[in-house]
């Protein structure tokens, strides 16, 4: 029993302990951008305040019209930008233009 209670216990905090999977996709915020801008021709095109554990972090979206490409940035009060997710294809939502008057 003691066996099994410490095996279970050993497993479940090594994966506390565990590091995020996109961990490795972190860096100082100047460093992630510079990146985007020169590699990839991304700018930002909208961002915004999102509230996570307690805390608040930034979340932008980088996006290249030249090669339809984009980025998810989630960046913390810290300075450290994680790259949250990537793509391509990127396109804008053209809003439906709503006619004045009655439909025949």
């Amino acid at each position: 029993m003691f066996k099994r209670l410490f095996g279970i216990t050993l497993a479940f905090g090594m994966a506390a302990t565990a590091p995020p999977a996109f961990a490795q996709s972190c860096a100082q915020r100047e460093h992630v951008i510079a990146k985007l801008q020169d590699s990839y021709s991304e700018e930002l095109v909208f961002g915004g305040l999102q509230k996570t554990r307690g805390a608040q972090t930034v979340m932008e979206v980088w996006t290249s019209k030249e090669t339809g490409s984009y980025t998810v940035l989630v960046t913390q009060a810290n300075g450290i930008s994680c790259i949250v997710a990537v793509g391509t294809d990127f396109f804008e939502a053209i809003p439906k233009i709503k006619l004045k008057g009655q439909p025949s």
